[in-house]
């Protein structure tokens, strides 16, 4: 990445720290489970970044001017949907964190059977009491399941199911210092 990115090290004597966002989509939370299995790294990459929004903590709202966001899971649903529009609006790299955001993975296997099928299932044949398919709260589901990209520029694919600590680790230290990073060789679909 260059400087023009807005994601770089910060110099000595600098106050401003890297806006960093992890999120979540539909997915299982294996990438976050992953993000957090860099263990004593996190301490070392706190010292340059500043979290402002992940479900790691309990921030409502995405913030506007975000340098690097870290999107996990798939678009599935009205909400994953005007959230992933939002992120990329207001974000400047955006990460395709893991094998549910670059392809869709698991989640898509939704796609074998129509929303009314799904709702059918869902809330009326497992249903034991009030059978009723939710108006609030939970949000209305897309007719398909897509990949992040099929709405939205992805800047980096960091495929894996989840990725490994080790490969985030780097890809973070990368884009904080402003290089870029080539993941083909350390990342696979599945691992």
């Amino acid at each position: 990445m260059s400087e023009e990115s807005g994601v770089r090290s910060q110099e000595p004597g600098e106050a401003r720290k890297i806006k960093v966002a992890t999120v979540w989509l539909d997915g299982c939370s294996g990438c976050h489970m992953s993000f957090l299995d860099l263990d004593e790294r996190l301490v070392e990459i706190a010292q340059h970044v500043e979290m402002v929004y992940t479900p790691l903590i309990d921030l409502k709202t995405y913030p506007d001017e975000v340098d690097l966001a870290l999107v996990e899971g798939a678009v599935s649903s009205e909400e994953d949907l005007e959230k992933i529009h939002r992120i990329r609006r207001q974000t400047k790299i955006l990460v395709s964190f893991g094998d549910c955001a670059v392809t869709a993975n698991v989640p898509s296997m939704r796609n074998a059977f129509s929303v009314k099928d799904v709702y059918q299932r869902g809330y009326f044949e497992t249903a034991t009491l009030n059978p009723s398919v939710p108006d609030q709260i939970v949000p209305k589901l897309l007719p398909t399941v897509r990949p992040i990209h099929a709405y939205v520029p992805v800047d980096v694919f960091l495929q894996g199911c989840p990725p490994p600590a080790d490969v985030i680790y780097g890809l973070l230290t990368d884009l904080l210092a402003g290089r870029t990073t080539d993941l083909t060789t350390q990342t696979r679909f599945g691992r």
